[in-house]
């Protein structure tokens, strides 16, 4: 189990992130949130990740305009979730997850998100150069800056029944990030890696988990 800690932003913002794993490890994971917080299910996949030597920071990214946002997998979560993504800037967020990585620094730190965290993996790979990896996991946003360029090597996940996510948009992701490996896993829907949701695929969370360890295991070298 983890524990919350408090950090600070360029612009003097301070907010909490959930920490997992040893602090002294040698490799860093900034893990960033769906919609619904950071939640009992961000922070369970961040106390997993910490067992395999990393040490894992999930800032709350909805601090900046309601604290201990923790909502269910339900359509009040989801308009509730909305709602608070919509009154948080793009820049506001960079601020946090660069403040993030930088209590990671100087070990070498990857970046891995979930639906809205998936987007803002990929803002990590193309908008900083903080991270050595970078992993997405269903980001819907991906594809309105799909021509961006990434600092460093990235990894996308998709589920090939996602209807937020049209195939369409993954191909077009495809062919904009030749280098990127972009993974689609037949039979599953948006949120797959999640088991609290009723759209938990458990082979494709298996599949696509390994991939993700496998990943950062080759590059936060």
């Amino acid at each position: 189990m983890g524990s919350m800690i408090e950090l600070t932003a360029a612009d003097g913002h301070k907010f909490q992130a959930y920490a997992a794993g040893d602090a002294a490890a040698t490799r860093g994971i900034v893990m960033v949130q769906e919609i619904f917080g950071v939640n009992a299910h961000m922070r369970q996949i961040a106390d997993h990740y910490a067992r395999f030597g990393y040490y894992v920071l999930a800032p709350a990214v909805f601090d900046r305009v309601e604290r201990n946002v923790e909502l269910d997998y339900t359509p009040e979560g989801i308009k509730k979730g909305l709602e608070l993504r919509a009154a948080i800037t793009e820049a506001d967020v960079m601020l946090d997850i660069n403040a993030t990585a930088a209590r990671l620094s100087p070990r070498p730190t990857g970046i891995i998100g979930y639906c809205w965290g998936g987007t803002i993996a990929w803002w990590g790979a193309t908008r900083t150069k903080a991270f050595k990896a970078a992993i997405s996991w269903y980001g819907g946003g991906i594809v309105q800056t799909k021509e961006a360029v990434a600092n460093c090597p990235v990894q996308m996940h998709f589920g090939a029944l996602d209807k937020g996510i049209p195939l369409t948009d993954v191909e077009a992701i495809k062919l904009s990030q030749p280098g990127v490996g972009v993974f689609i896993y037949d039979g599953a829907d948006h949120g797959f890696g999640c088991d609290a949701r009723a759209s938990f695929n458990a082979e494709a969370n298996r599949l696509a988990e390994e991939r993700s360890l496998a990943f950062f295991a080759e590059h936060l070298v």
